[in-house]
């Protein structure tokens, strides 16, 4: 048992975990942070084989720009006085989309809606308004410091120094992007390229995905850009973790956290799989909010608020990843690092329907041995897929899976079968095991349409000093966004701790 008593204990590595010790630790917290794995990151981690340093997911990073409010992991780094040499990516994405629709998403913004324009002509004034309007978005966003939204003295300071972004952005909470784009396009096939625009990185069509996040998805790609961090997006999760350490902050791996332990109703500490027991003043879940309230706390006490939001969302699919290393050769000269593939719109949202493809090697040829590049391909999966096979029949389901996405692959990388020198394949069974995520799952979507960011939780929880953290509280998934979480709960608990400012 662990008699030491921490100001503030957290439950996993994720980035929205490792913000929230950061900024903690910087404010003169005793922070610990428990990591059940090796290494941090959880999502954001990275491993290595043969010569390759593989990220563990996507490769487009948000936020890591260098003006503005919004590029959060820019600022998280500063906050412990580390920094991360980035490499400016020129293309967010290029699409291989249905009815011959190829196209780039240039980080130039006029060349981005010229392309577009090039392809819906009759659309060219539609196309303007609605991503002027998410410009709009993130305009106000970025004049703002982005803080809890649960702390009232914070949230008048900032209305004070700035109405107008506060109003702007009051005015787009309840909105999707759906309502936004239809006010100004009619084509059917170039609002189903918007709904793949939102889906790339929400998982959901453009319907169900908040008009606040596409605001800042869809205009940051031009502000600070795509930026991939030198050594990999591993490097992002090290970097806060020697910052924390600096700081007087620990962190443990091989630390898992099986038991949120409450006293009179209240958080006071938890207990590892080992039986050590931490105790803390306020204790923050980094798990996702199903793993939080019906495995580390017991399910049948769940708060009714908890319930109220399980019924508002479900769990999004997994994914199934290939970590491809492959000969340089296999790559055209003038190949984008990020590529969409999609053959049919009605398959967009299905298992296996829309393919994502990250090339790091394209911008940070150090990850592979000299004459190959990494390429990472996944697309959504279900864990019911991968339940109840034998060890062979998982085997074979897996070579089975990953030779069909290399036969898509190869539409664009001909050749990309003969030039393969290695192959990992994760299914959503993988991603459970390392990620300790329900069902392996990439993050909350909603049931049904909902008011925009209006349905997510923040920090605090029903149960007193309790806090959730990352992508299932306010505003979702993405590392600039489980970022945003991480600030507004450190935040929030330097206020409830009475931290200096």
């Amino acid at each position: 048992m662990n008699h030491e008593l921490f100001d503030v204990i957290i439950i996993g590595s994720g980035i929205g975990g490792l913000v929230t010790a950061t900024q903690l630790a910087a404010k003169g917290a005793k922070v610990i942070v428990l990591e059940s794995y090796l290494i941090p990151g959880g999502s954001a981690g990275y491993f290595q084989s043969q010569g390759y340093t593989f990220d563990v997911g996507a490769s487009m990073i948000f936020g890591m720009g260098n003006k503005g409010t919004t590029n959060l992991l820019t600022k998280a780094l500063d906050a412990v006085n580390v920094n991360l040499e980035t490499i400016a990516d020129p293309v967010q994405i290029h699409y291989h989309l249905p009815d011959n629709l190829d196209l780039k998403v240039d980080r130039d913004y006029e060349k981005f809606i010229q392309s577009l324009i090039a392809y819906f002509p009759h659309e060219a004034k539609g196309i303007r308004s609605f991503y002027n309007e998410c410009q709009r978005v993130f305009n106000c966003l970025n004049n703002i410091e982005l803080l809890s939204l649960e702390e009232p003295k914070y949230l008048l300071r900032v209305f004070l120094q700035n109405p107008l972004a506060c109003l702007g952005l009051a005015k787009y909470l309840p909105l999707n992007v759906g309502d936004v784009a239809r006010r100004y396009i009619q084509d059917p096939q170039l609002l189903k390229f918007i709904d793949i625009e939102c889906y790339c990185w929400s998982v959901v069509p453009a319907a169900m995905t908040p008009m606040i996040n596409a605001g800042m998805v869809f205009s940051d790609r031009h502000y600070g850009g795509v930026n991939y961090p030198r050594g990999g997006v591993g490097q992002i999760a090290e970097k806060l973790v020697t910052g924390l350490e600096q700081f007087g902050g620990k962190i443990q791996y091989k630390a898992r956290v099986t038991k949120i332990i409450t006293k009179q109703g209240k958080a006071v500490g938890v207990q590892l799989a080992n039986g050590q027991v931490y105790h803390g003043k306020k204790i923050v879940s980094n798990a996702t909010r199903w793993d939080t309230f019906t495995k580390l706390l017991p399910a049948e006490n769940m708060p009714t608020n908890e319930k109220n939001w399980q019924q508002r969302y479900e769990k999004s699919p997994s994914f199934l990843s290939l970590h491809i290393g492959v000969k340089a050769s296999v790559l055209p000269v003038g190949t984008e690092c990020h590529h969409i593939l999609l053959a049919d719109w009605e398959q967009m949202t299905a298992p296996t329907g829309t393919i994502f493809v990250s090339i790091p090697t394209l911008l940070d040829p150090d990850l592979a041995p000299t004459g190959y590049h990494i390429i990472h391909a996944f697309t959504p999966d279900w864990m019911s897929n991968w339940q109840g096979l034998s060890e062979s029949e998982y085997i074979a389901k897996k070579e089975i899976a990953a030779g069909q996405i290399i036969d898509r692959l190869d539409a664009i990388f001909p050749g990309l079968d003969a030039g393969l020198d290695y192959l990992e394949i994760g299914t959503p069974r993988t991603h459970r095991r390392f990620l300790n995520r329900m069902d392996g799952t990439y993050g909350p979507i909603p049931k049904r349409k909902l008011w925009g960011l209006l349905g997510m939780p923040f920090n605090r929880t029903a149960i007193p000093d309790l806090y959730c953290v990352g992508d299932s509280t306010f505003p979702g998934q993405g590392l600039n966004a489980v970022a945003f979480s991480g600030f507004a709960c450190a935040h929030r608990i330097a206020v409830d701790l009475k931290l200096r400012k």
